[in-house]
């Protein structure tokens, strides 16, 4: 790659199916084992050939954006970094499209709600014009899949297949050797209306590119995983914990608690007379007393007192006192018994 890789992350979202914690902050930087949801889609780049010399591309909405600045400029300040604003949520082809003056050469992108394992060390020596990472699942009908041929070239991306044959579905991620193929492939399903439901779909947008010759192969990833809503959220937040996110042994923590791993607890988190976890995460500055809490995920500075939590989302500067069950609360909220 002569031209620095573009990483391009589309967040441009409502996030709605995340709400109440999307009222406040932007989906990406809902809190996820101890980091936002934003911290761990990018970490999850740093097997990229060349990954100090790539420069980002995040394509945020019309409203909270200046949050997401804020935090990259806080914990990526010597990152190359550009924005790109999509005013309408018109679907995933014209968040691209906002973009189009930013993305030339060589491209990476992955949606901002998808968390993958995989090893992006491959692209040093790609030969392929694209690479589409894929998952094998039992039922493929609820995705979009990557028809290949006997070579396992791709053929096309089918959405939502009525077909059981295909099971290799798409995660979201995929490299393309010249941007500039995607943006004309955009421009050309813009000016046909290839729409669906108001939106231009990205498939589209790689099918015109496959006609027009491009070859991709397919690339399997580890582990794919969601972000996008509060089940999915505790269930990624499970994994995470349980694969290198757990912290237990570094905990100071007094002997009048009871930690029952795996869990994330932030250093200046205070936790007195408390039994957390298991698969809790608890965020800085965080506050917990008198407290039993499990399978939960506590944002910063957040306050519990007196309560009995279970598989409960805790967004920011939340105070709680007296609850017992399940609750997803927004930032700011109090729910005082």
């Amino acid at each position: 790659m002569t031209k620095p890789l573009k990483i391009v992350v589309p967040m441009a979202g409502f996030g709605t199916r995340l709400r109440p914690q999307t009222w406040s902050k932007p989906k990406p930087l809902v809190s996820l084992a101890g980091k936002t949801v934003l911290d761990h889609v990018l970490d999850m780049f740093r097997s990229v050939p060349n990954f100090e010399s790539a420069e980002f591309v995040f394509i945020l909405g019309p409203l909270m954006g200046d949050q997401i600045k804020e935090h990259v400029a806080k914990h990526y300040p010597d990152w190359h970094v550009d924005y790109a604003v999509q005013p309408e949520m018109k679907g995933q082809s014209d968040a691209f499209w906002q973009a189009r003056k930013l993305l030339h050469g060589p491209m990476l992108m992955a949606f901002s709600d998808t968390l993958i394992e995989t090893d992006f060390s491959c692209l040093k020596d790609e030969k392929k014009d694209g690479v589409a990472w894929v998952e094998p699942v039992p039922d493929p009908r609820r995705f979009g899949v990557a028809d290949v041929d006997d070579a396992g070239e791709v053929i096309s991306i089918i959405e939502k297949p009525e077909s059981m044959d295909n099971n290799l579905a798409v995660v979201g991620c995929y490299y393309f050797k010249e941007a500039e193929a995607l943006i004309s492939a955009i421009e050309k399903q813009i000016e046909e209306d290839m729409i669906l439901k108001s939106e231009f779909y990205l498939a589209d947008a790689i099918n015109i590119m496959l006609d027009r010759g491009l070859k991709m192969r397919t690339e399997k990833v580890r582990t794919w995983l969601d972000a996008g809503t509060p089940e999915a959220l505790h269930e990624t937040n499970r994994y995470l914990l349980g694969h290198g996110r757990d912290n237990t042994e570094d905990l100071d923590l007094s002997a009048e608690n009871t930690i029952i791993p795996p869990v994330f607890i932030h250093p200046s988190a205070q936790v007195t007379n408390s039994v957390i976890g298991p698969n809790t995460s608890i965020d800085e500055d965080a506050i917990i007393k008198d407290s039993i809490i499990k399978d939960s995920i506590l944002g910063e500075r957040v306050e519990v007192a007196d309560s009995l939590l279970n598989t409960s989302l805790l967004g920011h500067d939340v105070k709680v006192r007296g609850l017992f069950g399940k609750f997803n609360l927004g930032d700011d909220s109090s729910a005082v018994f």
